[in-house]
């Protein structure tokens, strides 16, 4: 019995192929409930973006580009040690695990530090969406006051729920590395968990990269006339 409880395989598995068919399938519903939900949020953003293009093109102006600049460097930077974790989990090389994954968990905590002094701003300057939203259009680039609340709205509610899944993906990665660290034969003899989570960190990351160009890089209207509402 203490042989088949140390073992990677789970006592409801046959062997480790039918534990890891498990695994992927699990993982792959899960990834498509997520892509289905974020699809709906990129629908509705869609569709107010074309009804309302040039608003939006003045109310995104008081965004930096800059600093989501910053942040799209750095989950790229963190997708590319994940990838390096995963490549070190296929050859079992535990040191190079314990010593990469701390590095994504970090550009995950860097990531949320950026998105806390963002938000701070636009928090400062009344830019959150409810009765308290700003009333003076030029701290919206002379946008119509109304529709650049429903710019904001999604902002923080699309960014805000993509910050949720980084979060949740620095506690997932924490357990994996705890895992490796307790020598458990669960990601030691078998390296799928650890693609698992690999792949669920890259779902975060390829979500910011349609949510980068989206809120940050609006091409200018060709209709918009400067200085009109």
């Amino acid at each position: 019995m203490a042989a088949h409880t140390d073992s990677p395989v789970k006592f409801q598995y046959h062997d480790i192929d039918q534990q890891n068919d498990t695994y992927i399938i699990g993982m792959w519903s899960f990834m498509v409930t997520e892509i289905m939900f974020f699809g709906g949020l990129f629908l509705i953003y869609s569709l107010y973006r074309g009804n309302y293009q040039a608003d939006w093109y003045k109310a995104h102006e008081h965004l930096s580009w800059q600093w989501g600049g910053v942040n799209t460097a750095n989950l790229l930077v963190s997708s590319m040690f994940m990838a390096l974790a995963v490549r070190a989990a296929q050859r079992k090389d535990r040191t190079s695990v314990l010593a990469i994954l701390p590095v994504v968990i970090g550009c995950g905590a860097l990531f949320m530090a950026i998105k806390y002094w963002e938000y701070s701003t636009k928090i400062q300057d009344h830019l959150y969406p409810g009765p308290s939203f700003t009333t003076d259009p030029a701290m919206v680039h002379h946008a119509n006051l109304d529709h650049a609340q429903l710019f904001y709205g999604l902002y923080f509610g699309m960014t805000g729920l993509h910050g949720v899944h980084v979060v949740v993906g620095m506690l997932i990665i924490s357990v994996l590395w705890l895992k490796w660290y307790q020598r458990k034969k669960i990601v030691t003899e078998d390296f799928i968990p650890t693609e698992l989570v690999g792949l669920y960190w890259h779902f975060v990351d390829i979500v910011w990269i349609f949510l980068y160009p989206l809120f940050y890089l609006m091409p200018r209207p060709y209709n918009l006339i400067e200085g009109g509402h």
